[in-house]
């Protein structure tokens, strides 16, 4: 395999995965296609990308169900590819796990960046494990973040998290009790001028603590909305 990545590119359009498989081969990556959900289901469980390219609007299963379907095991980066005047789908792509999303019409340059941006935010993929001892870390009473594996542990048990959702615990634990607006967030967190639904970062918080209550409460409780501003990790030692 491509040590650059695997990508499995999804959409209903030939012409449009040709394009992007292209566009991707000559940067080096590894590219499989799927026409449909089903299957593209079906090669993201049996096999370890390092990013999937998904169309929203397919027949069948759409987008929002395949990225939904493979959260339940997974937590591969996605970027959904979606029409103009999609928004609450969007949104309600964000909801289920979707990582970045880019709008058609597009360029495939564009999209190779995006890609990039994501491989380099998530180096070491969520699927790989790694004994090395870890020289970057954060730890907390109820939270260590091990930033040289990638993993969170919340009293002693393991969260697993989305490359974003784990991207913006990692921003808020570095700066604790600094309270960021839903903009800076946007811009600092997703690394790019974003101009969508600031329901976006409300959304992976949400996400963010429900993931944290599950095993410990009180590192849920870290995450702390500052009514009227944003957010703020909260350290009571």
């Amino acid at each position: 395999m491509n040590e650059l990545g695997h990508i499995l590119v999804v959409d209903d359009e030939e012409r449009i995965r040709r394009l992007l498989k292209m566009y991707l081969e000559r940067e080096g990556y590894t590219v499989e296609e799927a026409e449909d959900g089903e299957s593209a289901l079906k090669k993201a469980l049996e096999e370890d990308y390092d990013c999937i390219l998904l169309d929203l609007m397919m027949p069948g299963k759409d987008g929002i169900e395949v990225c939904k379907d493979l959260r339940e095991t997974k937590t591969t980066p996605v970027i959904m590819l979606t029409a103009k005047g999609e928004e609450a789908n969007r949104v309600q792509g964000f909801e289920v796990g979707t990582d970045d999303y880019i709008v058609k019409p597009f360029s495939p340059r564009e999209v190779v960046l995006r890609v990039k941006a994501l491989l380099r935010r998530t180096a070491t993929s969520s699927h790989v494990k790694t004994d090395t001892k870890a020289k970057d870390m954060i730890a907390y009473s109820h939270l260590v973040i091990d930033n040289d594996a990638h993993r969170v542990t919340a009293d002693g048990h393991e969260v697993t998290l989305t490359p974003k959702e784990y991207e913006l615990l990692l921003f808020l634990a570095k700066s604790p009790d600094k309270v960021y607006d839903r903009e800076q967030l946007l811009k600092e967190v997703w690394h790019y001028e974003f101009f969508g639904d600031l329901r976006t970062v409300d959304t992976h918080v949400k996400r963010l603590r429900e993931k944290l209550n599950r095993v410990s409460e009180k590192a849920g409780k870290m995450i702390v909305t500052v009514w009227g501003v944003g957010y703020k990790f909260e350290v009571d030692e």
